[in-house]
Formats: C-alpha cells, structure tokens, sequence
C-alpha cells in the first residue's frame, strides 16, 4: 500500500469517540424536545387555552347571535378540539331561515360560524298580518304589522300550485325588477287561470300570466323607459306587449256611457 493512505488506529480512535459524541447528542436533544412538546400538548389541553375564546358568526340576518351560540351548543368550556363541526352545522340548519352553515376552528382558539340564509322573496297577507315567504317557498310564521319594504305583497293567493308557480318566477327575475313590485293579486280568467295583476312603486299596472312572467318581466325597466312617466296605465304583458293609459280608459267608459244615453 502507499504510505500516504496508511491511517494508524491511534489517529482514528478519537474521529470516532468525537462522531459517536455527536450522535448522542443529537439522540439526546431530539429526546428533550419530544418531552418538552409532549409536556406542552398535555398543560395545552388542560387550560384554558384550549377552550373555546371567541365565537364569530357572519352572514346572520334573520336570527340574534345569542339564539345562534345557544342552538350551536358551544360554551366557553368547550374544547375546541372536541367540536364536531358536522354535528354544530347540522344542528344551525334546523333554522327554518339557514339554507346552509359552515363551522370552522380558527387557530388558537377561535370559532368562525358563516351562515347562508333563505332569501325573503315576497310576503302574504294572513289576517291582517304579512308573512315573509322564502325562496325556497316557505312561509314563516312570524307576524310582522309593518308594510315590507322592497318586496311585492301577494294578495288573493293561498298556498298551491299557484303560489308555488309564482315564488318560482319571482327567483328569476332581476334584483332590481323584484324591488320595483308592489303587489301582485292572483286573477284568475277562464281562459288564463294563472293571470295575474301587479301594482308597481313607479305608479304603473301590469297585466301578466305567471307561466310568462319571469321572461316577461325581465324587460319591464326597458318597456317603462319608452313611456311617459307622467302618463299612468296598464302594461299588459300576456301576449306580447303593449300599454293603454288610464285616461285612455277613463275615455272609452265615458263614451259607451253616452251612447246608452
């Protein structure tokens, strides 16, 4: 062999005593740390911090955030680990106003519930009283004596395939067209048993079949901005479309009237 790569066993020995010595060490404080996290996790678990601190909740219009923290079921003393998102969600999607409920653990210890709720499309007069109606067409029974806002008051229907039919259409139209309706009355005719008569806010009347009324409707802004908005009257949208002014009307009463004479 060549002498250059002769090692003697004296020079090696302290090599490997420093190699082992680092090895240990490593072991050791992989060992230490292990124990420390151990430690931590189970002083973690059994404080406060692991408890439930904070409850948000977003995208909630219809119920209070108390009502929501109680249905959920979720204290302070609840451990965040221990919540079963599933079961809160399913519990919230019991409200009769919650389409859907998503539950979420939001690092350390926070809780973030986000709530989708059934849209109030249109309300019915019951007694007196108006009743939201849902768009999925649930009618809740909680009673409201104020005029709603923003949103058409169905009159003369009872629940059936009509009110069904026209909750239906309602979910189609444009946001800004649904706002616009005042009231819509169920007019039934021989030929048309789903005729319709709606009062607008802008002061007009329109004629209309709920089989149609979606299609039709949705070029109501379009037809009322071809009118004088000082001439009231009936839009009449049940075979194509067109307008007759109440003066119009008031004019032909009056003829026929003389004509008897």
């Amino acid at each position: 062999m060549e002498k250059g790569k002769i090692v003697s066993l004296e020079d090696r020995v302290p090599k490997l005593k420093q190699q082992r010595r680092r090895k240990a060490n490593k072991r050791l404080i992989f060992l230490l740390f292990l124990f420390f996290l151990l430690i931590s996790c189970v002083v973690y678990f059994q404080s406060p911090l692991s408890h439930v601190n904070k409850i948000k909740i977003m995208g909630n219009e219809a119920y209070a955030e108390d009502k929501l923290v109680a249905i959920s079921g979720l204290t302070k003393n609840t451990n965040v680990w221990k919540i079963n998102e599933k079961e809160v969600e399913k519990k919230l999607e019991e409200l009769t106003e919650v389409k859907s409920a998503t539950v979420a653990v939001e690092f350390p210890n926070n809780i973030l519930i986000t709530l989708n709720e059934w849209k109030r499309i249109a309300y019915i007069m019951k007694d007196g009283l108006f009743l939201p109606i849902l768009e999925n067409g649930d009618i809740l029974e909680e009673q409201s004596g104020a005029i709603p806002v923003n949103s058409p008051i169905l009159l003369s229907f009872s629940e059936g395939n009509e009110m069904e039919a026209m909750i239906d259409e309602l979910n189609k139209i444009p946001v800004e067209v649904l706002n616009s309706i005042s009231e819509i009355h169920l007019d039934p005719k021989e030929t048309d048993p789903y005729h319709i008569k709606l009062f607008m806010n802008d002061g007009f009347e329109v004629s209309a079949s709920i089989r149609s009324f979606s299609d039709k409707m949705a070029h109501y802004p379009s037809i009322v901005s071809q009118l004088d908005p000082e001439i009231k009257g009936v839009i009449d949208l049940e075979v194509g479309s067109f307008f007759k002014a109440y003066e119009w009307e008031g004019a032909e009463e009056e003829n026929e009237t003389e004509g008897e004479g």
